[in-house]
């Protein structure tokens, strides 16, 4: 199947005239082609594309990350001109000052929220439940199911349904 698949798409690239250019890689390995517009055998014209031709082959060892950002906004379309390694390199040295900044400001949040922890006072657990109308408001609301915790025992309030007293 797969040698097949090669000699179809050698087949299909001559005739439809499509010259790719590598225009860079990346340090992953990964491969990025550039296409440019052009008119094919039929007289159809084809817009340009910009390809990636991953260095996992498989679909499945594909994962997030493994383009740099620059890359991908590159293939999107977002930017016109392709990345390079100087620019690729130095918003990685950015991003990892921003990163460690950031890491810094959450130590020194920690420790004055720490400080600033002695000073409140702590919130007020409120243990009321339900609505001020409720006829149960501020107290213990019968349970439907008989409740058990360990050495008290509460009964509930279910009652048989059918009318039948057991008693009778």
């Amino acid at each position: 199947m797969g040698w097949s698949q090669d000699l179809f798409r050698a087949l299909w690239r001559a005739l439809s005239k499509e010259a790719k250019e590598q225009v860079g890689t990346d340090r992953f390995g990964n491969k990025y082609y550039y296409v440019p517009e052009y008119r094919n055998w039929r007289g159809q014209t084809i817009r340009e594309k910009r390809i990636i031709e991953t260095a996992n082959k498989r679909e499945v060892d594909y994962e997030v990350g493994d383009i740099p950002t620059e890359w991908e906004a590159w293939i999107r379309g977002k930017r016109k001109t392709p990345p390079t390694m100087e620019e690729i390199l130095k918003n990685e040295k950015n991003r990892e000052v921003i990163k460690r900044k950031s890491q810094d400001l959450y130590e020194e949040e920690k420790l004055l929220s720490k400080e600033n922890e002695e000073l409140l006072a702590p919130p007020v657990q409120t243990q009321i439940k339900g609505h001020a109308s409720a006829p149960y408001f501020g107290k213990e609301e019968p349970s439907v199911a008989p409740t058990s915790t360990g050495k008290t025992f509460q009964p509930g309030s279910w009652m048989p349904q059918g009318g039948k007293n057991p008693n009778q």
